[in-house]
Formats: structure tokens, C-alpha cells, sequence
């Protein structure tokens, strides 16, 4: 099974990621949600402290297979701006490996240009910062290796569709339905 990093800047959206960690985890999937901030308490856009599990200089990404971009602004700026992030992004595109974004944070895929000729969704308004993609306006959308999703009312979805990536079509239905979806 993959290991998920989810990476957490301050101005995260809190719904995308703790949703997304919560509803990985009752799949049995392991998560480490990792701070690109330095430091482990992280703010969220709505002003939630979290403790990360882990600092991104300190992270071994090579049992990692699936990375996970929450948005949320700032917190999307700050991801883009974090150049560490970016190289693994590049890297795991490289290698065909899996990548996750949510609302604004597709941003980062797109200004690598990742999407290019790629079918991507985000939130509303940042469609001009997916270069190349084919924005669908779904709720969430996976192509080839790299899944997006709308933003925060859809999290449940966007996660429920790593479930399904990560662990089969049984566990997401076995977490959906656990979750009274």
C-alpha cells in the first residue's frame, strides 16, 4: 500500500486536509501530514492550529507514493512557493508516480505545467493558473497519475477517490458507507 504525504503550509484549508487525513486513515492508509513551514504547528486559513507529523526537511519521502496538495489561501501560495516541494512534485510526475490537489492548490501542478493537456478541476477563479488543462468544472477528476479536485464542500469525494486509487473500490465503499454516505 501507498504511503500519502499530505503537506501543509499556513492558510491551509482545514475541511481539505483533515477531511482528507481523516477519511485516508480509516482506510488504513498511512498518512504523514508534513509542514513546508518550518515548523510543526500549522495554521489554517481559518485560523485552526494542527501539529504536522512531520517537517518537510525532515521527511524520508522514498517509502512515499502518493502526494497530497490541500488548498486554501494562502496556504496554496505558500506550497507554490516552496521550491523543495516543487523539485518532489516534479519528480514523482517524473516517474509517473501519484499527485492530489484540491481547490487552489492545482495552481502549484499547473504553474509546473503538469496539466498540461490534462482534464483538471479547482475552485472557481483559478482556472487561468491551470496552464494547458482542460478545466471540467466536475467535482473531482483524475488523469492519468494526477487526480484534482473543486474545493472544500467536495472533500469527502476527493478523498474517497484516493481510497478507491490507493486501496480498491471495496474500501472506498466500506469507508463511504461508514461515513453514512
Amino acid at each position: 500500500m501507498k504511503n500519502v504525504a499530505l503537506f501543509l503550509a499556513d492558510g491551509f484549508e482545514e475541511i481539505e486536509a483533515l477531511a482528507t487525513v481523516d477519511i485516508l486513515r480509516r482506510a488504513q492508509i498511512p498518512v504523514t501530514t508534513v509542514s513546508v513551514t518550518g515548523k510543526n504547528e500549522v495554521t489554517g486559513a481559518h485560523g485552526i492550529p494542527v501539529l504536522a507529523d512531520s517537517l518537510f526537511n525532515e521527511t524520508d519521502f522514498s517509502k512515499v507514493g502518493y502526494l497530497v496538495l490541500p488548498g486554501g489561501m494562502p496556504g496554496a501560495k505558500h506550497l507554490d512557493e516552496h521550491e523543495e516541494l516543487k523539485k518532489l512534485i516534479t519528480d514523482f510526475d517524473n516517474r509517473g508516480e501519484r499527485i492530489a490537489a484540491i481547490c487552489a492548490a492545482p495552481m502549484v501542478l499547473g504553474g509546473l505545467g503538469l496539466l498540461q493537456d490534462k482534464q483538471a478541476t479547482c475552485y472557481p477563479g483559478f482556472e487561468d493558473k491551470l496552464s494547458g488543462a482542460e478545466i471540467t468544472g466536475l467535482k473531482v477528476v483524475t488523469d492519468h497519475h494526477i487526480t484534482t479536485g473543486k474545493g472544500p464542500g467536495l472533500a469527502f469525494d476527493f478523498a474517497l477517490a484516493l481510497v478507491e486509487q490507493i486501496a480498491g473500490s471495496d474500501k472506498r465503499s466500506e469507508v463511504a458507507q461508514g461515513l453514512l454516505l
